[in-house]
């Protein structure tokens, strides 16, 4: 079975960064000018992240949320295409250059469950802008990554609100939608029941696992989790930042790999190509951190810099 590793969001390694521009700042400034400058200034650095990526054969990112200052306000309401199309196609090209596969995870915001109508109306704003940002990508296997979110009144009436918003939008929307685990309130075994009711894939989230376990072993929820994708399935590694209970959820900036070594043994009786998502703060440091342990303490046999077999 093949591995891919991947990292989310940002380059240790590039100077530069993403640029932001607030809606307070916005409201005393309304230069639109200013923001089309910083669009403009995110599309490019996102195109200089995906050269490092094809560069140094990483093929699997998680793109910023934050590519697209105040797109997701409603009453801030901009183009954010047209006068990008160019950009955006040579982003298109350098994601289509090796293959890489990219994804979204909308933020914390983006709480699809919960009980005021308001987080949900902007809880779909913030998904149609995800949307539409796949869309201009052209990205050919898209996924939106969302965590079910709110468990007010209780696990089952949450799940029940999700379904019930979840069949509220969009078709186009609806299928580009898949549902991680997080690490105190939805397990895995949470995600699974609601995958079977919506049929979207689930994503296994091994730190937040740890943190919110299954009474179900997870060698026993593999297949099943393995089952609800029809492509290669990805997954979540980070490692805690410390052992005592507050630092348990928190990630490290880098990975532990002896507890990655453990999961890919876990890994090893599926037989499964997969694509893993490395989320820790030292972003690719951390990866090829990781590469360099998995060289020094197995006899993985790798194919690329950070692509292996088990």
């Amino acid at each position: 079975m093949k591995i891919r590793l991947g990292y989310a969001c940002i380059s240790q390694s590039l100077e530069e960064n993403f640029k932001t521009y607030t809606y307070t700042r916005y409201q005393e400034e309304k230069n639109q000018e200013k923001l089309e400058s910083i669009i403009l200034s995110n599309l490019f650095h996102l195109k200089k992240i995906l050269i490092y990526n094809n560069k140094n054969n990483i093929h699997f990112f998680r793109i910023t949320s934050n590519l697209i200052p105040l797109a997701t306000k409603e009453e801030v309401n901009f183009d954010y295409y047209l006068k990008y199309k160019k950009i955006y196609q040579q982003i298109t090209k350098e994601i289509n250059r090796k293959n890489m596969r990219v994804d979204f995870h909308p933020n914390e915001y983006c709480i699809l469950n919960s009980t005021k109508k308001e987080v949900v109306r902007n809880s779909i704003h913030i998904l149609n802008y995800h949307y539409n940002l796949l869309t201009y990508l052209k990205i050919k296997d898209p996924i939106l990554v969302l965590h079910i979110g709110s468990k007010e009144f209780g696990k089952e009436k949450s799940l029940t609100r999700f379904v019930n918003n979840f069949n509220q939008l969009p078709k186009r929307i609806q299928e580009v939608i898949a549902i991680e685990n997080d690490d105190k309130s939805f397990n895995i075994e949470d995600c699974l029941k609601l995958s079977e009711k919506i049929k979207v894939p689930v994503i296994l989230d091994y730190h937040h696992h740890q943190c919110n376990k299954t009474k179900t072993p997870l060698e026993d929820l593999l297949p099943r989790i393995i089952n609800t994708w029809n492509k290669t399935p990805k997954m979540h590694f980070s490692s805690p930042r410390g052992t005592r209970k507050k630092d348990r959820r928190p990630h490290h900036d880098y990975i532990n790999p002896d507890e990655f070594i453990s999961f890919l043994k876990i890994l090893s009786k599926l037989d499964q190509d997969i694509d893993i998502m490395l989320e820790a703060k030292q972003k690719e440091e951390a990866l090829f951190r990781l590469i360099r342990n998995l060289k020094y303490k197995t006899n993985i046999k790798f194919l690329d810099e950070t692509t292996f077999v088990i």
